[in-house]
């Protein structure tokens, strides 16, 4: 299953995208469902309410209670014909839907820097023996579409194409052995970064935490949907000039090791996003540098989860 969250009359609701119905609104579809199994109204709206929460983290904490009623509301949207789906409100078109991130606002997001040998190399940087990690601001995060934005202060900004794993449960301590129960499912980012603010200091935090600098989207695939997460091609462009391609094969550290190493200092929280670093390619060690400019578009696609795009803006003098 693909969730997508996204906004209609000024409030975020969870959809799961159908190749013939579109985004389908999955509290709506499950209450749906319950009323052709006899429930009255009251109590199929109780129940979707309750079963179907209308932001992606507070679905995943329904763990598998949750996705199994969503998985059949969907079955039954699916089964209906498009005058009932369209009388009853339960789906939208892709491009009348206006797309959040995956997880609107996840509690943390935890980035890995310097996951790929060649991106290390071109960065003229030595391989760590665990992984490097830091931290990104939620508030920094950018929906499908929505656009990245040039600051004032600096003209240095940078493009970086990663796999984003969403966790789905509650793990403190986990075993690389059974790393992979908790993850949800997966997704793309696009971790902008300021570069001459990210190489001010030591640290990433200023560099990596700009207004507007955190796409990520279009949708979450649930693990059903992708059979091996270690073997997807990324590929990052802008204004269709390829500038990034690698495949997360070439992870230094995979997922269930992030995932173990992660948890061993902090709780990891359904919802939470964990980027698993960006491969070769990025602007700033080209000949000259290249650096995204306002106008242009930037484009991250990985096997099995669509096509992450964004347009890029100046921002606004006040």
């Amino acid at each position: 299953m693909k969730l997508v969250s996204y906004e209609q009359g000024g409030r975020p609701r969870l959809g799961a995208l159908d190749d013939r119905l579109g985004v389908i609104d999955l509290r709506r579809a499950y209450a749906l469902l319950l009323l052709a199994q006899g429930e009255s109204a009251p109590v199929a709206r109780a129940l979707a309410q309750a079963r179907i929460p209308l932001e992606a983290d507070a679905f995943l904490v329904t763990g598998q209670s949750g996705r199994d009623a969503a998985q059949a509301a969907v079955r039954h949207a699916a089964g209906l014909d498009d005058r009932t789906v369209r009388r009853e409100a339960l789906a939208v078109p892709p491009a009348d839907a206006r797309l959040l991130p995956p997880v609107p606002r996840p509690r943390k997001v935890v980035c890995v820097a310097r996951n790929y040998a060649e991106h290390a190399r071109e960065a003229g940087l030595k391989l760590s023996e665990i992984p490097i990690l830091f931290a990104r601001f939620p508030a920094t995060l950018v929906a499908p579409g929505a656009p990245v934005v040039v600051p004032t202060v600096s003209q240095q900004v940078d493009w970086e194409g990663e796999l984003a794993v969403v966790i789905g449960k509650h793990g403190r301590h986990v075993r690389k052995e059974q790393a992979m129960d908790y993850v949800a499912g997966y997704s793309i980012f696009n971790d902008v970064t300021v570069r001459d603010y990210q190489f001010r200091t030591t640290q990433y935090t200023e560099g990596k935490n700009f207004h507007a600098s955190g796409p990520f989207g279009p949708f979450l695939a649930l693990t059903d949907e992708i059979s091996d997460p270690h073997e997807l091609e990324i590929v990052t462009e802008v204004d269709g000039v390829e500038k990034q391609r690698a495949n997360t094969a070439d992870l230094i550290f995979d997922i269930p090791t992030l995932v173990e190493h992660i948890s061993t200092f902090i709780e990891l929280e359904p919802g939470d996003v964990i980027p698993t670093g960006t491969p070769a390619g990025v602007g700033f060690k080209r000949e000259p540098p290249e650096f995204l400019r306002p106008g242009q578009t930037v484009t991250v696609r990985i096997t099995g989860l669509g096509e992450l795009e964004n347009p890029v803006v100046a921002e606004k003098q006040s």
